[in-house]
């Protein structure tokens, strides 16, 4: 390949600069380089919040680039067509992403390139390993977490971070940032967003420094406190590639507190890893048996746990943030996830799309494995006794209330005995606070006690439907 041939970068989960393996190289490689970002669904009328945090952090990478970057909207393969043909492309670079959707995409346009005659240069980007690099001694991947865990440990986390290239060779393109502003989302339940986030990578960076230096010392501890917010908040940062882990392992190396929080993005390495091995879980049980289990269809339930009025406060809180946040405390993920699966049996897979819909960091593999985690459908299951009780979490918790009282207000007044399970309060003490429930505040949508029987039971006739299959 002639150094004097374009070279394309095409930036997909990686809107940051440095770090970049695919940039890097095709700089290495060619005397000028072309930045693209392809916004394939620009069009839907109903974009999840994800779709928000991208967009603005495609105009950050802009402004990484100084403003060369090709921005296109449309078929994925159409506008590669086009660029290619109309720059006369000799290679293309891109960063790996382990996905089945988005490998059988990557497969099909090698296969075009390569009849164009067009190479293609492909590298790891998103994880610290790659996931056929980390195997067990008989050549199978792992299902478990702690032995793949130990397994990376032992390989070593790669902490090599790849310095920002001279940028001095990228092909000059008309300045791309005042069309991603033009297409920006500014639907009016993401209004909110802009208050609370700031999706460019600078602002990644100062969160993780201010995490280092301030709560990593005490995460092990208050992770799972949702109220006092000490956990790292990286999670859209990482899943847009705005920061990149090898890059957040090599901050939080050797610092205090680093073990329970290196732990954390091995989980997070985990499931993308399950994912590439076993791509069916994208969307079917990795235990087969749960093809069985008797899912219940219940449009008013659903509705009441999406928009946080089911009558359980801290799932409530939970679901209440979520929809005007775009985020989720890592513990109210399980615990409201629970209340579906389990107490409300609605098939996980529904949970999971309105996480997709509504979440910044939706993140497939993540979002994935953690709802058939919850659901005792995935690996790690515990699927006949790990049932969330939503009241006695609120009690361990957000002990004292905080968290609900936040995002509940019409709760705020009730002691910390009964914020978090108002119907068990005595009449009089409601009437004192003016508290009407099934007006003021709706009652639950289940009794917790009969939700967990009825889970029990249908974790019962689910396995005589299989073994009877």
């Amino acid at each position: 390949m002639s150094s004097s041939a374009i070279g394309l970068c095409w930036f997909r989960q990686d809107l940051r600069v440095t770090d970049n393996l695919a940039l890097t190289r095709a700089l290495q490689q060619h005397d000028r380089v072309l930045c693209l970002y392809v916004h394939e669904n620009l069009n839907d009328p109903d974009p999840p919040a994800s779709c928000w945090w991208q967009q603005r952090a495609v105009q950050d990478l802009a402004d990484q680039l100084h403003g060369h970057l090709l921005y296109r909207t449309g078929d994925i393969q159409h506008n590669l067509q086009q660029i290619v043909a109309a720059y006369a492309v000799g290679a293309v670079y891109w960063n790996r992403l382990y996905d089945p959707v988005s490998i059988a995409r990557d497969t099909k346009l090698k296969a075009w390139f390569s009849e164009q005659s067009v190479q293609v240069h492909s590298f790891p980007g998103q994880l610290l390993f790659e996931p056929w690099q980390l195997l067990k001694r008989d050549g199978t991947p792992y299902r478990v977490f702690t032995p793949f865990y130990r397994a990376c440990l032992a390989q070593g986390l790669p902490g090599d971070v790849v310095p920002m290239p001279d940028l001095s060779r990228l092909v000059p393109v008309t300045d791309a940032r005042a069309q991603i502003e033009q297409d920006s989302l500014t639907a009016a339940w993401t209004q909110s967003f802009r208050d609370q986030w700031a999706p460019r990578r600078q602002a990644g960076q100062d969160r993780l420094a201010a995490f280092i230096a301030r709560d990593m010392p005490v995460y092990h501890q208050a992770r799972d406190i949702p109220a006092t917010g000490q956990v790292s908040h990286l999670a859209p940062y990482l899943h847009s590639g705005q920061l990149s882990v090898r890059e957040v392992i090599a901050a939080v190396c050797d610092r205090p507190g680093a073990d329970a929080f290196v732990r954390q993005l091995i989980w997070r390495e985990f499931a993308h890893y399950v994912l590439y091995h076993w791509p069916h879980t994208l969307d079917q049980p990795m235990d087969g048996r749960y093809s069985h289990f008797p899912w219940r269809t219940d449009p008013t339930a659903l509705q009441a746990w999406q928009r946080g009025q089911t009558g359980i406060p801290l799932v409530d809180a939970g679901m209440r943030e979520l929809w005007q946040t775009g985020y989720l405390h890592n513990r109210l993920r399980m615990i409201v996830a629970s209340l579906l699966c389990k107490h409300l049996l609605i098939d996980w897979r529904v949970g999971a799309a309105w996480f997709m819909y509504t979440l910044f960091d939706a993140d497939l593999a993540n979002n994935t494995m953690g709802w058939q985690w919850v659901a005792g459908s995935g690996v790690d299951a515990a699927p006949y006794f790990r049932i969330f009780n939503p009241v006695s979490q609120g009690k361990r918790f957000d002990p004292d209330g905080a968290y609900v009282r936040r995002w509940v207000p019409e709760l705020a007044a009730l002691p910390d005995r009964w914020i978090q399970q108002p119907w068990a309060a005595p009449a009089e003490l409601l009437a004192a606070h003016d508290i009407q429930l099934g007006c003021d505040y709706p009652r639950p949508v289940v009794e917790l006690a009969a939700g967990r029987q009825a889970a029990l039971a249908a974790w019962e006739q689910m396995k005589t439907s299989a073994v009877l299959v």
